[in-house]
């Protein structure tokens, strides 16, 4: 269809210029877009912008300074309902700058931010680019006290909303629509991501999820689990964030060489058994409780971490409500969410308890002491399954020809890998098993990576080029090449393999060296560890 249009437009060249002229010399100046008419929106400001340093409204003391090429700006507001009020803002490059292709980038948490760090890469590679508020501003879940609305918006209707006004933005200043569309996203971009895959297949061409918090329910009553479970009744936590590290060191210790390899990774969490009891102070003397110190866990303390490791379950039927958090994702940096602080531990009360305040009982006094795991949870999914993205039928994405690309960290202490792993299974058997799935979905895991990023593992890896690639030239990709950097140098590469293959050291070469590794099928058997050949990370 795309080859007749073009022979047509060529054919009548002579006579309609404009069907063949570059885009821009064609479509509408940038300051001319304030004046577009569009369906409940409205176009709040459109700026061309000299190339320099951009620095994005709000910030707050860490302000945040970006270094970008000239672009047109538009900010942009929607209205589709009369409570809703979505904020978003569409980037695009100058004619000989763009490369024809629009970026849908995510968000993260709750929060009601445009992602312009996000926006920032794209409009660097010569896309134009997009992002979105989610309808709301900051990440207090009271936003959707009394406005159900926008609850819907940030769950779904915000970012489809966007995608569809700003691909016509692009046209309406380029003079024709990007030839392909991809969205971007991690975290909650990566709940983002499925959600579009989901429910609106023919958003984009391709669609990058990273780290999906796409299982958003039950994950939210595995944040509450976990945060009785680790707490003392006067809400203090049972384990001082400074023993995270040692409980991280340990089980890496334990689980390191399973694999074959000493290299200081944990490389499949599902295979690692460590028993945090190895790490249970011993007694002062005879009869007498055990001492408390850094090197060592008290037994609540070690009872605490083993109920992260089992995770939330009805406490009735012993029915697994949300998988735990896996060994080796316990604390391993100096940034509160490179461990389970920032979710589990640190919160004065269980993290995202305005889900059940605000989204589904509407009492901001809700006490979570009163939950009942299996009532209540039947509620939530009944009564707010729109806001979970868990539909393993993906016949519509793939007939449209779409094609995701989905990856998440081993040591991710936010979004348990095991929960997206899962996720995949049951696309998989879906979908008429893995070649089939295949076709359209393919699924990376990282070894040793946080949430999104950071960890001892290699955690840089560029995945919107090899999403282009497969989408464009029909080159799927069968790995990804991840680096790790340490102040500012790679120290390793190691391939991140196509589910479920595993990186495998050929026995020869550096191990620092993804060259020096295979993708294989299965995990070799159970042999004596070997130390990385530039020595023990």
């Amino acid at each position: 269809m795309r080859l007749r249009a073009l022979i047509l437009a060529i054919a009548i060249a002579p006579f309609v210029g404009v069907l063949v002229t570059p885009a821009a010399s064609n479509g509408t100046a940038c300051a001319n877009l304030a004046a577009l008419t569009i369906p409940n929106v409205t176009i709040r400001s459109a700026t061309a912008m000299a190339a320099g340093v951009f620095t994005p409204p709000g910030g707050g003391t860490a302000r945040l300074e970006l270094q970008l090429p000239a672009f047109c700006r538009v900010e942009a507001t929607a209205r589709p309902t009369t409570d809703s009020e979505i904020k978003f803002e569409v980037w695009i490059p100058p004619a000989d700058a763009w490369n024809g292709k629009f970026e849908g980038v995510g968000n993260g948490g709750y929060s009601g931010a445009i992602a312009y760090a996000a926006m920032a890469a794209g409009l660097r590679r010569g896309y134009a680019t997009a992002s979105t508020d989610t309808g709301h501003a900051g990440d207090d879940m009271k936003f959707a006290q009394g406005h159900p609305e926008k609850l819907v918006d940030w769950a779904w209707r915000a970012l489809h909303v966007t995608t569809e006004t700003a691909r016509l933005i692009v046209r309406d200043h380029t003079g024709r629509f990007a030839e392909h569309s991809y969205f971007n996203g991690c975290s909650s971009g990566g709940h983002e991501a499925l959600t579009e895959a989901q429910r609106f297949p023919e958003d984009y061409d391709g669609i990058i999820a990273g780290d999906p918090a796409n299982n958003r329910i039950r994950q939210t009553f595995g944040f509450l689990s976990s945060w009785i479970a680790t707490h003392n009744k006067d809400g203090s936590p049972i384990i001082p964030a400074a023993k995270l590290p040692l409980i991280t060191k340990a089980a890496v210790d334990a689980c390191d060489a399973i694999d074959g390899l000493k290299d200081g990774l944990i490389d499949d969490p599902r295979r690692c058994h460590f028993d945090p009891a190895k790490l249970v102070c011993p007694s002062t003397t005879s009869g007498q409780a055990s001492r408390d110190d850094a090197t060592c866990l008290t037994q609540p303390q070690v009872d605490a971490v083993k109920k992260m490791y089992d995770g939330a379950k009805n406490p009735r039927t012993g029915e697994q409500i949300f998988t735990g958090w896996s060994r080796g994702s316990e604390g391993f940096g100096e940034s509160p969410i490179q461990s389970w602080r920032q979710y589990v531990m640190d919160p004065q009360e269980p993290m995202r308890v305005g889900f059940f305040r605000y989204f589904l009982f509407h009492d901001p006094n809700w006490d979570y002491r009163t939950i009942d795991w299996e009532r209540d949870l039947a509620y939530a999914e009944k009564k707010l399954a729109f806001m979970a993205a868990v539909d393993h039928d993906m016949s519509a994405f793939k007939k449209r020809g779409g094609k995701l690309l989905m990856y998440t960290g081993w040591s991710d202490p936010v979004v348990p890998p095991q929960d997206t792993v899962a996720y995949y299974d049951a696309v998989v058997k879906a979908m008429g098993g893995l070649e089939k799935t295949r076709e359209f979905y393919r699924f990376f895991l990282a070894p040793g990576m946080g949430h999104c990023s950071g960890g001892p593992g290699p955690d840089h890896f560029d995945t919107l080029a090899a999403l282009e690639q497969w989408v464009e030239h029909g080159n799927a990709p069968d790995r990804l090449v991840a680096s790790h950097t340490t102040n500012g140098k790679v120290d390793r590469t190691r391939p991140l393999c196509l589910y479920p293959q595993v990186a495998r050291w050929k026995g020869a070469g550096s191990t620092d060296d993804a060259a020096n590794f295979s993708c294989v099928a299965e995990p070799p058997a159970a042999a004596p560890a070997r130390k990385t050949t530039n020595g023990t990370r």
